[in-house]
């Protein structure tokens, strides 16, 4: 039997656009790290600039 994962997958979406530009892992074992809450500055290939992206669950 296969074990159960601990990781979510989770997409990390643009603040500025809503696009979804990246997909990522958590640990949801211990909830979500207050970092990953107030968003990760990742670079926005359409608005060519870092912006704030925030968790977004499918």
């Amino acid at each position: 039997m296969a074990k159960a994962s601990k990781r979510e997958w989770v997409w990390l979406q643009c603040s500025e656009t809503g696009d979804l530009n990246y997909r990522t892992t958590i640990n949801v074992s211990k909830g979500v790290p207050e970092s990953l809450k107030d968003g990760l500055m990742k670079y926005c290939p359409r608005l060519r600039k870092h912006t704030k992206h925030k968790i977004k669950r499918k």
